[in-house]
Parts: C-alpha cells; sequence; structure tokens
C-alpha cells in the first residue's frame, strides 16, 4: 500500500520561509513524477508544483515562481518544497502527489496524480 506523508507545515510571519517534506513508501519512488498542490478553505486544490522523475524538469504555478523551489532525493524516497518569501495568501493545507511511473502527462494537472498524502496545513500571518 503506497502512503505519502508530509511533513514541515506550520504558522509563520509573512516574509517567512518554511520547507515542507513528503516521503513516500514507494519502491519504485526514483521513477515517478511528484507534484505538490494546496488547498485554500472554500477553494479548489490547485497546482503548486511539480517535478519529473529524472528531475529534468520542473513546474511551478505563477503564484509562486521564484518563491518556491521543489526537489527531490531519491536515495531517501522523499520530495521537498522549500518555500520563501511567504504571503498570507499561501495560507492553504498543502498536499504531496505522484503520478504514474515515468509519467510525461501534464504534471500541472491534479487528475494525472494517483497516489495523494493526507496534508500539512500551512498557515502564515501578515
Amino acid at each position: 500500500q503506497v502512503q505519502l506523508v508530509e511533513s514541515g507545515g506550520g504558522l509563520v510571519q509573512a516574509g517567512g520561509s518554511l520547507r515542507l517534506s513528503c516521503t513516500a513508501s514507494i519502491r519504485t519512488f526514483s521513477i515517478h513524477p511528484m507534484g505538490w498542490f494546496r488547498q485554500a478553505p472554500g477553494k479548489e486544490r490547485e497546482f503548486v508544483a511539480a517535478i519529473s522523475w529524472n528531475e529534468g524538469n520542473m513546474y511551478y504555478a505563477d503564484s509562486v515562481k521564484g518563491r518556491f523551489t521543489i526537489s527531490r532525493d531519491n536515495a531517501k524516497n522523499t520530495v521537498y518544497l522549500q518555500m520563501n518569501s511567504l504571503k498570507p495568501e499561501d495560507t492553504a493545507v498543502y498536499y504531496c502527489a505522484a503520478s504514474a511511473p515515468y509519467s510525461t502527462n501534464l504534471l500541472m494537472s491534479k487528475s494525472n496524480y494517483n497516489y495523494w498524502g493526507q496534508g500539512t496545513q500551512v498557515t502564515v500571518s501578515s
């Protein structure tokens, strides 16, 4: 059974930083594209960032470009989201997700992800 476990969320002041981690219990982790999504109260879940299975490509939502960085450590089965210059509008539950092995499908679409974590709360105060 595949499990994705996020950690690193919390309360931070505007302008601060957080690093989210997501550890996956997937034997073939290194060949799965990974993504981060977020959902604020009353809003739909939206794309934040994604990284291809071979780390050749990273994708970001326009709202986080230049502030957030996605990376992965295949030896640790972990994907990270470094979040800098946080804004109150970044407040949401953040979810990591795994796509199918070797997938090259549009990684900005949540419909292309097979596995999801339970989420970690990020709250940015003004």
